[in-house]
């Protein structure tokens, strides 16, 4: 048998999906697995910021619906970029073990190794609403532009001196063997990541029990538990990549620690928490979680930033 895995083509998203080829054939030496390329609405639209694109599946949808057509039979994502609810007659076969979910701070060539010591006024580059408000957070005099494209593209923007640093995801710099480059790894609770950073997911047809039954071998248990209480917290909030959320789960025997926080846009108000729990119960965890920080405060956080999206939104156009 061949399975054919629908893939994103940036380098990071390739090595995702031969990480993904490599154990399964390891666990099913009878299988033969190619990968076929999608190129998607986010790798084609590179000159607005994410966060005002408006759309969760903008790096899944076109890899998703090649599952749906049949023409591969399941599709390897970076957990962090699905949407929290699954695309009906989809189903996440597996969740794998996860990768550091920190972010890493990179600086350029020749500027401080840690982010305090960073000079008033530097630049800093990242597409993420949830970063960019938790660095205003820490250093409110520090200049936070947007910046968008793969790794590599990123980190040959900082060296050639357009920022004086940049946020990264430390499981993408970890898988490209670019730990070199990071000056400082941002620590959680005080530094949280986005819901499902770290892990990848296997999207199958969920009528496809020959594919379902071969990811299994994949799926990591604990970083299933983990990331169904981070995606439960997000869902609850109803938040996305318009929206500074993040939270981290760990599994702690049976127990499972969920932190959360939910900012508003520069990185003034920031509400946290924590909630501790039977490891069954990850996903009323994740909901629980949110529900405490809805109740402290998220909630006037998070209606003043959808106003604001509404009121700088363009106007549909009519036909």
């Amino acid at each position: 048998m061949t399975l054919y895995l629908a893939s994103r083509g940036s380098q990071l998203a390739l090595w995702q999906a031969e990480y993904v080829s490599a154990r399964i054939r390891a666990a099913r030496p009878d299988i033969r697995v190619e990968i076929r390329i999608v190129r998607t609405t986010g790798d084609r639209i590179t000159d607005v910021p994410l966060s005002q694109v408006g759309d969760r599946a903008l790096f899944t949808k076109e890899v998703d619906q090649v599952v749906l057509d049949g023409q591969a039979h399941a599709a390897v994502h970076s957990l962090k970029d699905l949407p929290t609810q699954t695309p009906d007659g989809l189903a996440l076969g597996a969740i794998t073990v996860r990768e550091d979910p920190r972010d890493a701070y990179v600086p350029a060539p020749g500027r401080p190794a840690r982010l305090a010591r960073l000079p008033k006024g530097a630049r800093v580059g990242t597409s993420s609403l949830r970063r960019r408000a938790l660095l205003l957070h820490a250093r409110p005099d520090l200049a936070v532009d947007d910046l968008r494209g793969n790794l590599d593209t990123r980190l040959a923007r900082l060296e050639a001196g357009d920022y004086d640093a940049v946020i990264l995801a430390a499981a993408g710099i970890r898988r490209l063997g670019r730990e070199e480059v990071v000056g400082q790894w941002l620590e959680p609770p005080q530094w949280l990541p986005a819901a499902g950073q770290g892990a990848l997911a296997i999207a199958i047809r969920a009528d496809d029990e020959v594919t379902r039954q071969i990811v299994a071998a994949l799926d990591h248990s604990d970083t299933r538990a983990a990331t169904t209480a981070e995606r439960a917290f997000l869902a609850e909030l109803q938040g996305g990549c318009q929206v500074p959320i993040g939270t981290l789960a760990t599994v702690e025997g049976e127990s499972l620690r969920v932190s959360g926080v939910v900012a508003d846009l520069e990185g003034h108000t920031v509400v946290r928490g924590e909630t501790q729990g039977d490891l069954r119960d990850a996903a009323a965890l994740g909901q629980r979680l949110a529900d405490e920080l809805l109740r402290r405060g998220a909630r006037e956080i998070l209606d003043a930033i959808r106003r604001t999206d509404m009121s700088t939104r363009p106007p549909a156009e009519t036909p």
